[in-house]
């Protein structure tokens, strides 16, 4: 008589398989399923272009005079209007706290700036010196073929050296003239004495 645990094996385990069943994992050649997030998602790049625009107008003097158009609408206001219509009493409690709220947030904004200003800086440096490295190779290497080329002309003939030469030996053939009387050139001497030319060979 079979027990009922092996029954049971067996029907788990067909073609008696032995092994316990593996866990399912997730595949690696899916994408996860996308996981619900709380916090509102946002692009960050379009957030920083936000930022850098906000940092500017800050650092304007337009700024400046509208911030203080509107305290002196502000304080004027709370000052001289009917008491029923005034908003913010004398210690101004809330114009200090949106002046607080003001600078709290401008704060931020201004480091995000620069943030990405410094990121620019060290991109366009680092731009700046890799083109510094290749136009001082490029400097090195025609310094180089300049040199080479110098040394190369400095073994060829040139006009001036040709004509010197030349000059040399027009002088040293008018002197042998003059020395000798007549001076028997190479071609001269071989059409007078053809006979010696044989012999020599």
């Amino acid at each position: 008589m079979v027990p009922e645990r092996d029954t049971a094996t067996r029907e788990r385990n067909p073609a008696g398989a032995t092994a316990a069943p593996r866990p399912r994992t997730p595949r690696l050649d899916q994408p996860r399923p996308p996981r619900r997030r709380i916090l509102p998602e946002w692009d960050p790049e379009a957030f920083g272009r936000l930022s850098e625009r906000i940092a500017r107008f800050l650092g304007t003097g337009r700024f400046i005079v509208w911030m203080t158009v509107v305290i002196i609408l502000w304080v004027l206001w709370n000052v001289a209007a009917p008491a029923g219509l005034r908003f913010d009493q004398y210690p101004f409690i809330f114009l200090t706290l949106m002046l607080s709220l003001q600078a709290s947030y401008a704060a931020p904004l201004i480091l995000l700036a620069q943030n990405r200003q410094d990121d620019r800086d060290r991109v366009n440096l680092e731009q700046d010196r890799k083109q510094n490295e290749r136009s001082i190779a490029d400097t090195e290497y025609l310094t180089r073929e300049v040199a080479a080329l110098r040394t190369g002309l400095g073994e060829v003939a040139t006009r001036d050296w040709i004509r010197s030469e030349l000059q040399d030996l027009v002088k040293e053939l008018e002197e042998r003239r003059r020395h000798d009387g007549h001076v028997v050139f190479p071609a001269e001497r071989a059409e007078r004495s053809p006979g010696r030319d044989a012999d020599d060979r």
